[in-house]
């Protein structure tokens, strides 16, 4: 993280916001378009067959922690605010969305966005897979069938995105992600304001080299762990 540049501008920028909030999208080439779907096809795929080995075991350890269904599916919002079918290995206790409005004052994150660092609705293998990111391993069939990207912003519940500021929606314009500035910068440990601001960073200044500079910096943020609950 501390050797890209583009990640220090986007961390450290004094723009100011009404910039931010007139934000003029770039406009990527069909051939960066295009390199970017290949390269997210080849990745996902690649991924998914590397990891083959371990899901069955990671399936197997689920089931016996606890009952349940092993994928956790989601509806998220995804490009121009079109839902979708998110999914995760499961990690939380049968029924966790219907704990929310109790939990909720107890949420260490601001904006609508609810997340708890010691979060009681996890389960022991679940706490592993989301320190370890294996739980988003099913996230690369989302990434196969073109819903998300491997880079690009983290989407968003409905419930979440309905409150979002005029400006704030702007991270609709892209395809959303795996990864991107907010999870190599620290991911829930970055407040929400700043969240969406790295989202639009990347939004306007996005390109291959910006893709790939992301992707190689994502691997030591797993190992590091930071932000991971």
């Amino acid at each position: 993280m501390a050797g890209s540049p583009e990640l220090h501008e986007a961390m450290y920028s004094t723009e100011p916001i009404a910039s931010i909030i007139e934000l003029k999208l770039s406009r990527p080439n069909r051939a960066y378009s295009a390199l970017k779907r290949l390269t997210d096809i080849v990745i996902a795929g690649f991924l998914l067959l590397l990891f083959l080995p371990i899901i069955p075991v990671v399936a197997l350890l689920i089931r016996l922690d606890s009952p349940g269904p092993i994928l956790f599916k989601q509806r998220r919002v995804g490009k121009g605010g079109k839902p979708f079918n998110f999914y995760k290995f499961r990690s939380m206790v049968t029924g966790a969305e219907g704990a929310i409005d109790t939990l909720r004052p107890l949420s260490g994150v601001d904006g609508p966005v609810f997340k708890i660092k010691e979060d009681p609705r996890i389960t022991h293998v679940g706490r592993f897979l989301r320190r370890s990111s294996l739980d988003e391993l099913p996230q690369l069939i989302n990434v196969l069938r073109g819903e998300m990207s491997i880079v690009g912003p983290r989407p968003n519940l409905p419930s979440e995105v309905s409150q979002y500021l005029p400006w704030q929606r702007r991270r609709l314009d892209v395809t959303p992600g795996i990864t991107c500035f907010w999870q190599i910068a620290g991911r829930s440990h970055i407040g929400f304001q700043e969240w969406m601001r790295l989202d639009l960073e990347y939004v306007r200044k996005r390109s291959y080299v910006t893709d790939l500079k992301i992707m190689l910096q994502t691997l030591p943020a797993v190992i590091a762990r930071k932000g991971a609950y």
